[in-house]
């Protein structure tokens, strides 16, 4: 290869932007880091204001949109994101799934809807699987036990660590959530 061809820029697949809308800073950072190894090229957004900042300036073609955030609702991202590129891929995570609020993501345009902790793979499964075609279980899904041990500690987390408060809104005891949470995550 030439020097002048090492040094002409290049050009990036505008098919492969993805936009992660995630005010977990953790998860946002690790995702971000597992979606630019399968090839996107990533930008993140911790609010739906930087969420919406970020579409105006450049519509992504995929989307990873946390439903609650700090400052409003997820949703407003992935409606902005259709009414600038309808031709976008976006998935809903949420920590707290029901029915109405999957159907309402749908009807704005998202192409799934996963509950967190959701694991990158299948992230990058739920992005990419062609409309129409159904996503394939997958292979090691957490155990029902391991989902409850990781909503446990999310509340615990958002609470700010604290016990009697994550019990409170738990609907739990302090001392079962204190055995619970001395525990190892299970598998």
């Amino acid at each position: 290869m030439s020097a002048a061809a090492m040094d002409e820029p290049v050009e990036l697949e505008p098919e492969r932007t993805l936009l992660i809308v995630d005010d977990d800073r953790l998860f946002l950072q690790r995702l971000a880091r597992a979606m630019e190894s399968r090839g996107f090229v990533v930008s993140m957004a911790e609010t739906v204001a930087e969420g919406l900042t970020s579409v105006q300036a450049s519509p992504p073609a995929y989307a990873v949109v946390d439903m609650r955030l700090g400052d409003g609702n997820g949703l407003d991202v992935i409606a902005a994101i259709r009414a600038r590129r309808p031709d976008s891929r976006a998935i809903v995570l949420t920590g707290y799934g029901n029915i109405a609020t999957a159907v309402n993501a749908v009807k704005l345009g998202a192409v799934d809807y996963l509950a967190k902790p959701a694991d990158a793979d299948d992230i990058y499964t739920a992005l990419t699987t062609p409309s129409g075609e159904r996503v394939a279980p997958p292979e090691n899904p957490m155990s029902a036990d391991r989902v409850r041990w990781e909503h446990i500690q999310r509340v615990f987390e958002m609470c700010d660590r604290n016990v009697s408060e994550t019990a409170r809104r738990l609907n739990m005891h302090r001392r079962t959530l204190q055995r619970i949470l001395a525990k190892r995550a299970p598998r």
